[in-house]
């Protein structure tokens, strides 16, 4: 599948209004020694397009009589009975400098196709489908410069069946006791619908609270994965303006829940690594990820 776009700088402009590293309002971070946030002014063609900021862009348009009965598309879906959609994790390469106003193609191919919990070890649980999606996103102007993919991504969704208990125990994961710097923020309904309106997505799971509780049995709305991730790239930017990423893996380790302040910590792992992740007032971890850079 390909999917053409322009990296438009108005839409770009309601997606620096949704974050809140650019919005232009006060933030809760540490250490707080930025004068003023770097991150806020208004984007301007032939500059960098930020890193994550292709999410906004390369959705597929489907017909709404054609989406499934929780509002997602059937792209890369498995059959049925799997129709109920999470996103798993990711990961990110960024290898030529994409720009503001760039006409841009998206190829898109199934890397990988896992099963689990079929069978004898499935017993008692839920089977699961995980798909792979790689991304290749190329420079399709009339002047490209080059063929060659500026960004490869890689998304893995994982698909359940219908008539299978969601929740489940919280999952702990292992993360450093102190970080080295950090961003607070509340994720609320405005945000998830600012989020999905930019994204093209319908899911009811981020934005129909009753869906949430009664279909999928969560306590709340949940907050999109893709949004969390973006938000790790955006605190690492926050705080060190000069990086250059070179690639970004992230995992999906229990729901980020609407309405409770997210705060993305990090860590400086040597010269060229950063370890992230994103725990709720409790201590518990929604999202685990780390960046390799350079910088400039």
């Amino acid at each position: 599948m390909e999917l053409d776009d322009v990296f438009d700088r108005r839409r770009l402009q309601d997606l620096y209004t949704t974050l809140p590293t650019r919005d232009g309002t006060p933030y809760d971070h540490t250490p707080p020694v930025i004068p003023h946030n770097h991150l806020s002014h208004a984007p301007r063609n032939e500059h960098p397009l930020p890193h994550g900021h292709h999410l906004a862009f390369f959705h597929p348009r489907i017909a709404e009589p054609l989406l499934r009965p929780d509002g997602t598309d059937s792209t890369f879906c498995p059959p049925e009975p799997f129709v109920r959609r999470m996103w798993a994790g990711g990961r990110m390469e960024w290898l030529i400098p994409m720009k503001i106003g760039m006409e841009a193609r998206a190829s898109n191919e199934i890397a990988a196709v896992e099963k689990k919990g079929f069978g004898a070890e499935g017993k008692d649980k839920a089977p699961m489908v995980f798909v792979t999606q790689r991304i290749e996103m190329k420079d399709c102007g009339e002047t490209a410069k080059s063929t060659d993919p500026y960004i490869v991504e890689e998304r893995t969704h994982v698909y359940l069946p219908l008539g299978f208990e969601t929740r489940r125990a919280v999952r702990k994961h292992e993360v450093p006791s102190k970080s080295d710097f950090s961003f607070t923020y509340t994720p609320t309904l405005t945000t998830l619908f600012r989020f999905s309106a930019l994204t093209f997505n319908a899911h009811q799971i981020h934005l129909d609270k009753d869906y949430a509780q009664k279909s999928e049995g969560y306590p709340e709305r949940l907050v999109h994965a893709p949004l969390t991730a973006l938000m790790m790239l955006e605190t690492l930017a926050f705080h060190k303006p000069d990086i250059r990423m070179k690639s970004f893996e992230y995992r999906a380790v229990n729901p980020i829940i609407i309405n409770r302040p997210c705060t993305i910590k990090g860590v400086w792992s040597g010269t060229d690594t950063a370890r992230l992740w994103a725990e709720d007032p409790d201590g518990v971890v929604g999202m685990t990820g780390s960046v390799v850079f350079t910088s400039q």
